[in-house]
């Protein structure tokens, strides 16, 4: 048990970074009602997020004391650490089991997103990385049922496990499309142009090679004046909980620059081609572009 009553922040994250525990073990933490008052329960969430921990519900000990519980994070169970190829990403990888949009910080920005460039207006819609179809789901649920199939959209993705589950999750739409294909042999398909391109973080991933891979897909499959979303992930996930920050190679705390350079070229290739671009979101930075008029 730890005492952090009345404890000033400094106080706080020196205890926790002094702390020696193992995966799963729960460590409980006194705080003063009124500390919770001054600071919020989201700045707890933070400190859980921090050292790898998360919050589990608060229990009130007496008129003048909370108990707060963090548990230790299972480090080694994360896809992250995963290297099967394909089925990295397949139906039965830990990948398989996030669903990123049942976290508000992304639901909330992708869906800013989409109204953004109008998504009620677009009738081709191509999703990179599309996996089991959460991103279409997004959209159908903001759209009426008339809106949604007056719209195609086409999906791919190199998780052939994926790509089936996905095909099966959308059975009664005859407007929505999945194909199972490498992203780096696009010019293999005959895709068309489209005036909608998504992709959530997947031209990160290491067997692309960014810069080529972005200006190719503008250049080949975007049509004049048509609309993108890109989804740089600024996260981790771990034993199933989205932990905020994006982990560089060779780096132990989290390290933005090679994100940052990503989004700095996508967003000034777009604003040369006479593009809106915004840069909005936490956990996942969206990069939003729509041609000005």
């Amino acid at each position: 048990m730890l005492d952090l009553r009345g404890k000033k922040s400094f106080e706080v994250l020196n205890r926790f970074e002094m702390l020696k525990i193992s995966s799963k073990e729960i460590v409980e933490v006194e705080v003063l009602d009124s500390d919770v008052d001054s600071i919020g329960y989201k700045a707890y969430a933070d400190l859980a997020q921090l050292f790898f921990m998360k919050l589990l519900t608060p229990i009130k000990k007496d008129e003048t004391t909370t108990l707060l519980r963090f548990q230790k994070l299972d480090t080694e169970n994360s896809f992250h650490k995963s290297d099967s190829g394909s089925e990295k990403y397949g139906v039965e990888s830990e990948f398989f089991n996030i669903d990123k949009t049942m976290q508000f910080s992304f639901l909330y920005h992708y869906q800013k997103a989409l109204e953004f460039i109008d998504i009620k207006s677009k009738k081709r819609v191509l999703n990179l990385g599309v996996n089991r179809g959460d991103e279409f789901k997004v959209i159908e649920n903001m759209l009426t049922c008339k809106e949604f199939k007056n719209i195609n959209f086409v999906g791919i993705d190199y998780s052939s496990s994926a790509i089936e589950y996905a095909r099966e999750n959308f059975l009664d739409t005859n407007n929505v499309e999945f194909i199972c294909h490498d992203i780096n042999k696009l010019d293999e398909l005959d895709l068309g142009k489209f005036d909608l391109i998504i992709s959530i973080g997947t031209l990160q991933s290491s067997n692309i090679e960014f810069n080529s891979t972005f200006m190719s897909i503008y250049q080949n499959h975007l049509q004049n004046g048509g609309a993108m979303i890109l989804g740089f992930p600024n996260c981790r996930w771990i034993d199933s909980e989205m932990i905020y920050g994006a982990k560089a190679p060779n780096y132990g705390f989290s390290e933005l620059s090679l994100v940052l350079k990503d989004i700095h070229f996508c967003k000034k290739y777009l604003q040369q081609k006479r593009y809106r671009v915004t840069v909005t979101g936490k956990d996942y930075l969206f990069l939003t572009a729509r041609k000005i008029v």
